[in-house]
């Protein structure tokens, strides 16, 4: 019994990181083709607003600008898909996709009027759904992943805000994965692992016991009031 429990814990964990793992390889091959064959990828963007830049919510997240701004992308969303595919595993590709064509078209709604890429809008929809969701379900293994989330990225709110006049970063992405990842969070609180209601059927079974027990003191009694009766 115990070996098949451990095997099935191993299979959920291999899957867990099977969707992260793909997700990073396919950031990785991208960014390895567009600069291996010299050739500039800034146009499968988003360009808020204009029709040129519709296509840019499929192909927005697969496109960054240097190493650095693609390994921090891989790095959280590794990290950050990986609890979303081990602890919400019957809504995990629903999230994934619902976080990255919602966040991409709030983008394109209310983004400034330049290219923007990247994958960050879906990390910061992962980061709200995770800490909302653990939040809302009050459940203890998910409100521990939200605490966790809150540590490793409790520091991104402030990038959700412009800074500069001429920020380079793309707050708007930020911003979009937020409220993407929070409204998810409340559409789906009542779906997928929930707390489980134990306490309260131990309290009613303790208290169907004690009615029990209390029945049985009564009859004992009962039979001793008529034995001395007699």
């Amino acid at each position: 019994m115990e070996n098949r429990e451990h095997d099935i814990e191993k299979k959920h964990i291999k899957y867990a990181l099977y969707i992260p793992c793909g997700i990073v390889l396919a950031l990785l091959l991208c960014f390895l083709v567009e600069n291996g064959m010299d050739w500039d990828f800034t146009h499968a963007g988003i360009f808020p607003r204009q029709a040129k830049g519709l296509g840019g919510i499929l192909t927005h997240g697969f496109i960054h600008a240097d190493w650095s701004h693609l390994f921090n992308n891989c790095l959280s969303l590794f990290v950050l898909s990986s609890f979303l595919c081990y602890f919400y595993t019957p809504l995990d590709k629903k999230i994934l996709l619902f976080s990255y064509l919602g966040s991409g078209i709030l983008l394109w709604i209310i983004g400034r009027p330049c290219w923007h890429v990247g994958a960050s809008g879906l990390v910061y929809s992962l980061c709200f759904f995770l800490f909302f969701s653990g939040i809302f379900r009050k459940h203890i293994p998910l409100v521990a992943v939200s605490l966790i989330v809150v540590f490793l990225y409790g520091n991104v709110v402030w990038h959700m805000f412009p800074w500069q006049i001429s920020d380079p970063v793309s707050w708007e992405g930020h911003l979009s994965g937020g409220i993407t990842g929070t409204i998810i969070a409340i559409c789906y609180r009542h779906k997928g692992p929930q707390r489980p209601i134990v306490q309260e059927w131990e309290d009613e079974v303790e208290d169907d016991n004690n009615s029990e027990n209390r029945t049985i003191e009564e009859n004992s009694n009962d039979k001793e009031t008529i034995h001395n009766k007699q």
